[in-house]
């Protein structure tokens, strides 16, 4: 792997890989080609350091946030018109920051002041969690009901849904290679992938007309080249060099897999695969859906170790999560000789969910009527009305345990009278211009009042409750909340939400009278 050394102000020296910002830079003129708002920045040149330089002002981040997850951003909250001064700049890369966060990236110390110094490793690993999140959206049960087809034998559907979507993409990769009767086996996205010979066989057994299998009889260096040329063929877009797969990046050819499952995945579903997979296919209870949504997204940004939440209801099912959860709120709250890792009985599971219960009673939590079982059988509203007591009283630590009354007192006095709520069940919540009104009081500069509606239809609610969001985003409030609950008056998520907002005012204030100094 080609790589880059750089010293920078923190002391240490880090390296980086010239492939990956190529191939990130030949991805990002590809996707944003047509993008009006970057017309002027692309395209990057991937052989310099174009890319680092081009993501200061934070547009170039928030677009493609956006390709990954279709309207994390709203638009209309990313400074667009140049030239920007320091403080548009600044919101653009704080929205764009806490944007990663809600969607699954790990942003722990990562700051505008960073990027704006051009710190290439901190860019580069949140560029690549960005892309990594787009080009492998599509790999999971829900959107692709015909990946039930890839579970072994003795296991059971949630543990297809528990496995992130590197390990979906290796046994999709293995199914194809399985049906072509190789004897190739890839377990890794490096070494196992090298000499091409693997993706040939892949390619081949997804078009045959398009992709032969003259790759084989050639030297690596060729076969790679044939191998790119095979895959654009079926619609994959071109970030790949041949250099790329000779040297065994890891990353990239992860993105590679992504793109040709996603170009052609070799499989389409069936009515019994819609059948066996009946349970995503259906909400039956958009309420936890959006509770699971929130808590998996705070979970996530917490960063802990090996605990990394692609579907909460069954990664909790083990115990295993819960626990590592405790201990990152609390650390030493967790014993580790009394949980078995991994959890293979249904026994252990049980023993291990218990233990976890059991811990969770140091935070002063109700656990009522809930037991190990329920976590093992997957039980949705008694294993969210666990993680929500945590989640809340994580947000509010700062805070103390406060009632939604008095958090309701303290925001209103930030809020002129006409805009005041009488409790968070107050229709006027749904309206947004409650939330606006604190930030306002935070930081003037940070809303477009041309883009607040009155919020009298569900137009407008919507309109409001997305842009809101991403406004205190741009201050750099971290926000645990879909637009959704803003219209269907989620009263637990709106006085969090409003909890939240003070709690980042006082910080805010602080900060401005540390630069002030």
């Amino acid at each position: 792997m080609q790589a880059m050394k750089v010293e920078k102000g923190d002391g240490f020296h880090h390296t980086y890989s010239q492939d990956e910002v190529s191939s990130f830079c030949d991805h990002i003129n590809y996707y944003l080609r047509d993008d009006k708002d970057v017309a002027d920045i692309l395209p990057l040149n991937p052989e310099t350091n174009d890319m680092f330089v081009k993501v200061g002002d934070g547009i170039l981040l928030c677009k493609i946030i956006n390709l990954a997850q279709n309207g994390a951003i709203d638009t209309r909250a990313i400074n667009v018109k140049k030239p920007l001064n320091i403080f548009n700049e600044n919101i653009n890369l704080n929205l764009a920051i806490q944007s990663a966060k809600s969607i699954g990236c790990v942003v722990v110390n990562i700051r505008p002041d960073l990027i704006k110094d051009r710190r290439e490793h901190i860019i580069l690993g949140l560029v690549w969690q960005i892309i990594k999140i787009q080009t492998t959206k599509m790999v999971n049960l829900k959107e692709n009901p015909f990946l039930i087809r890839l579970k072994k034998e003795e296991e059971e559907i949630g543990d297809i849904l528990k496995l992130p979507p590197d390990q979906l993409l290796l046994r999709w990769f293995n199914h194809h290679l399985k049906e072509a009767k190789s004897q190739k086996q890839v377990n890794n996205f490096d070494k196992d992938l090298q000499d091409g010979e693997a993706y040939t066989i892949l390619l081949n057994q997804l078009d045959k007309d398009r992709c032969n299998l003259d790759g084989l009889t050639q030297d690596p260096e060729n076969r790679a080249k044939t191998i790119i040329q095979n895959a654009e063929s079926i619609g994959v877009p071109k970030f790949m060099r041949p250099v790329h797969i000779i040297k065994g990046n890891s990353k990239l050819n992860l993105l590679f897999c992504a793109q040709i499952f996603n170009a052609c995945p070799g499989l389409t579903p069936s009515q019994d695969d819609y059948e066996k997979t009946k349970m995503l296919q259906e909400d039956d209870d958009p309420e936890s859906s959006m509770d699971e949504r929130v808590f998996k997204m705070w979970i996530n940004s917490l960063n802990i170790e090996d605990g990394y939440i692609n579907n909460l209801i069954e990664d909790m099912r083990d115990g295993i999560n819960l626990n590592r959860l405790l201990e990152k709120l609390k650390p030493q709250t967790i014993n580790w000789k009394n949980v078995k890792i991994p959890a293979k009985s249904r026994i252990i599971k049980v023993q291990n969910a218990n233990y976890s219960l059991e811990q969770a009673k140091q935070f002063n939590i109700k656990i009522v009527n809930v037991g190990g079982v329920d976590f093992v059988d997957g039980k949705k509203k008694l294993i969210l009305g666990v993680i929500w007591q945590l989640f809340r009283l994580d947000v509010l630590k700062t805070m103390g345990d406060q009632k939604d009354e008095q958090i309701l007192e303290a925001a209103n006095k930030k809020v002129p009278e006409a805009d005041r709520l009488a409790s968070f069940k107050d229709p006027k919540a749904r309206t947004s211009h409650f939330f606006f009104r604190i930030l306002n009081s935070i930081e003037p500069r940070a809303i477009d009042w041309d883009f607040v509606q009155k919020g009298e239809t569900p137009e407008e609610i919507e309109s409001n409750a997305k842009y809101v969001i991403s406004v205190a985003r741009r201050l750099g409030a971290t926000v645990f909340l879909i637009w959704e609950q803003i219209r269907d008056g989620k009263v637990k998520m709106l006085a969090v939400f409003t909890a939240s907002l003070l709690h980042f005012a006082e910080d805010y204030k602080a900060a401005k009278l540390g630069h002030a100094e």
